[in-house]
């Protein structure tokens, strides 16, 4: 399927190169909707692997990358149930994420983010599926979970450490805080700065580039360079599910979710 238009995101091949849009109100959180097209996106991989070298995943909404989780559609859906039905759902929606991330970050062809905005929680974590990132000087990044008293559901702890020293990856999740571009670049989180508004660019730049080099030996090092952790991404989901089924994680959802705040998962 080398084209594909859903209700969160859509996607269009040219000369080799996929370019995967977000285009989700208000800021593509990802629920059930978004998660729906993305597996779309990673049944078609197979396809796609023989005439692609690379893939860019960006985003149409003015507020940036994605947000992250749909908290809103996550407290509603978990609101009313029991707690081993809360349980069993939630478990259910991060193995199937996880899944689709699990697909990207293994896809034979390059994965490249075009960051700008916002990219915090499930938004973050989808780009650190990615091989490259590439981010305009405006990106800020966050895991702001511990607010809500959880960690990051979607694979983003482990797939962080796989990337960087653990002293960053510490202070990004224990503090919430959000971090700018040049910082994530001077940490080698961010592979390419780019101006404000340029990212789409870059990263269009950098697919060209990579479709030049032989698929099997661009897959070969791919898989070498970045093994997949999936030992620890299980232990996170496992985690994940221990924490989320006390109270205090819905009663801070609730105060999330009733929040007259703008941009409420801002740390």
């Amino acid at each position: 399927m080398k084209h594909f238009a859903g209700k969160t995101l859509r996607w269009d091949w040219r000369d080799g190169v996929i370019e995967l849009t977000l285009d989700h109100e208000p800021a593509n959180e990802i629920g059930t909707e978004t998660l729906a097209d993305l597996e779309k996106f990673a049944a078609a991989i197979p396809a796609l692997v023989p005439e692609t070298a690379a893939c860019i995943i960006s985003s149409a909404r003015k507020q940036g990358f994605s947000a992250g989780a749909d908290l809103r559609e996550l407290y509603r859906a978990a609101e009313p149930l029991s707690e081993k039905e809360r349980l069993a759902g939630v478990r259910q929606f991060l193995e199937r994420i996880h899944a689709v991330f699990n697909a990207i970050d293994a896809a034979p062809f390059v994965t490249i983010a075009a960051v700008h905005g916002v990219c915090f929680g499930g938004g973050f974590e989808l780009a650190l599926a990615c091989d490259i990132m590439v981010a305009d000087k405006m990106a800020r990044f966050a895991f702001p979970e511990l607010r809500l008293g959880l960690i990051p559901g979607f694979g983003g702890i482990p797939r962080l450490k796989r990337d960087l020293g653990n002293a960053f990856v510490r202070d990004l999740l224990l503090t919430g805080r959000s971090v700018n571009a040049t910082r994530a670049q001077a940490v080698g989180l961010v592979a390419q700065l780019a101006a404000e508004g340029e990212a789409l660019k870059i990263a269009r730049s950098t697919a060209a580039q990579i479709t030049k080099f032989d698929a099997i030996t661009r897959a070969a090092a791919k898989k070498f360079i970045k093994p997949i952790p999936h030992d620890e991404l299980r232990r996170e989901i496992d985690l994940f599910c221990e924490l989320f089924t006390r109270s205090a994680v819905m009663a801070a959802l609730k105060k999330f979710v009733e929040s007259t705040d703008a941009m409420p998962y801002l740390p």
